[in-house]
């Protein structure tokens, strides 16, 4: 057992799904429901899986995720570009068809934040910890206000923002150097706190004073054998003062 020692740190930087809020979940049946569809039109090709969600798209932006998984299945497509009709067979189409999904799903449905982890976020803001958002998703600005958490983050680098300022994305650690940068931290004295294995890569990459994984589904033993110093199930185990231990 290892209690994070918050007055160590500048800066705390949060993946946004599966880390505050389960929109992960979200995430994983929309990009299911649009590479099923797809694949149904082609031949020879197996049904895509919650593994495949892990191995080729958790955490990374939009287009890449489309990307790698249809390279890992030998399927190319052309690029086109984002503003190609979610009808499209390009990577860019395909990327929106699954945007389409999301949008719908948290429009019917909305989103609460993790319980633990707004219990965390509390505790962060009272020390007054200066906190971000560092998601690969577009849709960020749009989940973090339906679920009411906005107000917690002085800076949000979601993957328009990372475009715009032509940053790669995760497994790269640039989003999360941007956000510490805004936040006026340095890495050394910034803590990650990521689900998905290719933000803790980013966040190990980075030389970040601390890295936390948080165990959503992808394996504490994954999560560590990316980067994570510590996992967690649950924020509430982060808590400052000795309320909160983390496993090592």
């Amino acid at each position: 057992m290892a209690e994070v020692l918050w007055d160590q740190y500048d800066a705390a930087l949060f993946d946004l799904d599966g880390v505050v809020t389960p929109t992960a979940e979200v995430h994983m049946h929309a990009w299911a429901a649009m590479f099923n569809d797809y694949l149904a039109g082609v031949g020879g090709q197996s049904p895509y899986t919650d593994q495949d969600y892990y191995d080729y798209v958790d955490g990374k932006p939009r287009y890449d995720g489309v990307r790698t998984f249809l390279a890992a299945r030998g399927i190319t497509l052309p690029e086109g570009d984002p503003s190609d009709a979610p009808a499209a067979e390009t990577v860019s189409g395909l990327g929106n068809r699954k945007n389409d999904y999301f949008n719908r799903v948290l429009s019917e449905d909305g989103v609460r934040a993790y319980p633990g982890s707004v219990q965390l976020l509390d505790a962060l803001r009272e020390r007054g910890m200066p906190m971000a958002i560092v998601s690969s998703s577009r849709n960020a600005p749009a989940v973090l206000d339906a679920a009411g958490v906005t107000d917690y983050f002085q800076t949000v680098m979601h993957g328009g923002v990372a475009a715009e300022r032509h940053l790669p994305g995760k497994p790269d650690p640039d989003t999360f150097l941007a956000a510490a940068e805004d936040l006026g931290a340095t890495a050394a004295r910034a803590v990650v706190l990521e689900d998905a294995i290719s933000g803790v890569k980013a966040g190990a990459a980075g030389g970040f004073g601390l890295v936390i994984g948080v165990d959503r589904g992808a394996g504490a033993a994954a999560l560590t054998e990316a980067g994570a110093d510590v996992v967690v199930s649950d924020l509430v185990e982060l808590l400052p003062d000795g309320q909160g231990k983390v496993q090592e």
